[in-house]
């Protein structure tokens, strides 16, 4: 296979997780969310089947730590349009969530102009200003956890962290070492468990045969660290599952794995337990 060929590929690669109404969702695309000089940063609204205008609902938004520019030079298409973002997105969508997708160019800022026009137009957009929970992978978690520090815990109330590199701890350098290598921010460098909230309830997923260098070591690290603390962490384990498992890995597992992302969402986001169909 050749280079241009598997980007391709790997581009258009869903979520190994289905729900009946995933085809049902409405996506309101390209919502201007920042104009300046540089250009228009968008974002797409996914929201679930029944879903009435004036009603507003709890949303989860896909924080992204690589800039767009980069990306699209990578794998030829903005991350909003990569099929994993699109395909969580509309799972989240069908389980009853609003879910948002969004470009970006400054990654470490646009998170928190992103947040700041969503919650000021929550109304018209149909989003509960007051529920939102944050969904992060792979090198994008340290722009998520910076994310968790910087923002009001009041209106966060729920984070997903999947197989990604964490916080550099104890003197460590390896995720400055990777955001430098593979261009993701790392706004989170200098800070540590402490520094995150309290009350913020964690799903941490660990990919046990994770190939990206030393990633594994800052997911074990962060655990020592948040346990200690008593932080409010969900943690699993996939013993076997590669990086990315949640699209290269199509077993019974990674699908258990899936609908208790979802699960764990509905629960701190809709506030009840709702079952996925």
């Amino acid at each position: 296979m050749n280079q241009d060929t598997q980007q391709e590929h790997i581009s258009k690669k869903r979520v190994n997780y289905q729900i009946p109404s995933v085809d049902a969702v409405t996506i309101r695309r390209d919502v201007e969310y920042l104009a300046t000089d540089k250009g228009v940063l968008t974002m797409d609204i996914y929201y679930p089947p029944d879903w009435k205008s004036g009603v507003r609902i709890p949303s989860v938004v896909f924080v992204l730590g690589f800039s767009d520019l980069g990306y699209q030079k990578m794998l030829g298409c903005k991350q909003k349009e990569m099929g994993a973002y699109i395909s969580w997105a509309q799972l989240a969508a069908a389980s009853g969530l609003v879910a948002i997708t969004y470009t970006t160019r400054e990654p470490a800022v646009d998170i928190h102009v992103l947040l700041q026009y969503v919650r000021q137009n929550a109304a018209p957009l149909g989003i509960d200003e007051n529920r939102i929970g944050v969904w992060a992978c792979s090198g994008n978690v340290p722009n998520a956890l910076s994310t968790l520090m910087q923002e009001a815990s009041d209106y966060l109330k729920c984070a997903v962290l999947c197989y990604g590199y964490m916080l550099d701890l104890e003197g460590s350098t390896i995720v400055a070492e990777a955001a430098k290598q593979w261009g993701f921010v790392n706004p989170c460098a200098g800070t540590s468990v402490n520094d995150l909230p309290q009350d913020i309830p964690l799903f941490i997923v660990r990919a046990g045969q994770d190939q990206m260098p030393h990633l594994n070591e800052t997911v074990d690290r962060f655990l020592v660290k948040a346990l200690s603390r008593n932080l409010l962490v969900t943690f699993v384990n996939h013993a076997a599952a590669p990086h990315a498992f949640d699209i290269l890995d199509d077993s019974e597992f990674s699908r258990t794995i899936i609908g208790q992302i979802i699960v764990f969402m509905q629960f701190h986001l809709l506030a009840v337990p709702v079952g996925i169909a």
